[in-house]
């Protein structure tokens, strides 16, 4: 990987799972995936957007305690592949900012049949949010950032900045 000590990854038969500062690679990752066994790869990506309740987002700021992250995502990946029968999963998230318009995560899963790849890349998307230890803060143009909930439409709560240090960074 990378240079930078946010950079990590753990593998498992079938799985792969990282945390990187860098740019995700969509290539990277179907090739991590790709099985002549399988017939159908899916692919989700999540970008950072331009607005959130109507105000403008400069960036997203993630961080995370690797270690306990890259665990939780291995636990997640082996489950989902076991449950699918997938060929293959891989998760990457990134840490650090990431600007309008790029990615912040990219699964991918190969599965012999399309059905099973579509239903298991939606619930490795869902369980990340729900339980991975990274956290988001977005910054507004022109306003305090805010730490908001891994969850869609789901509002942050504003830090104060006295504790800011406290909040896992």
């Amino acid at each position: 990987m990378s240079k930078t000590i946010e950079n990590a990854f753990l593998t498992a038969e079938g799985c792969y799972v990282a945390l990187t500062s860098e740019h995700l690679s969509y290539q990277d990752i179907i090739d991590r995936v790709r099985s002549p066994e399988a017939g159908a790869i899916v692919v989700f990506a999540g970008t950072t957007r331009d607005t959130f309740q109507s105000k403008p987002v400069k960036e997203l700021q993630y961080t995370s305690y690797p270690p306990l992250a890259l665990r939780t995502m291995l636990t997640i990946a082996t489950t989902i592949c076991a449950k699918h029968a997938l060929k293959g999963i891989a998760m990457i998230h990134r840490l650090g900012t990431v600007p309008i318009g790029e990615e912040s995560i990219i699964i991918a899963v190969s599965s012999p049949h399309r059905q099973a790849a579509w239903r298991a890349g939606e619930e490795a998307l869902e369980e990340c949010k729900e339980k991975v230890e990274v956290w988001k803060r977005e910054e507004f143009e022109g306003e305090e950032g805010v730490w908001r909930a891994n969850r869609d439409g789901a509002a942050g709560v504003r830090v104060d900045e006295n504790k800011k240090g406290e909040e896992g960074e």
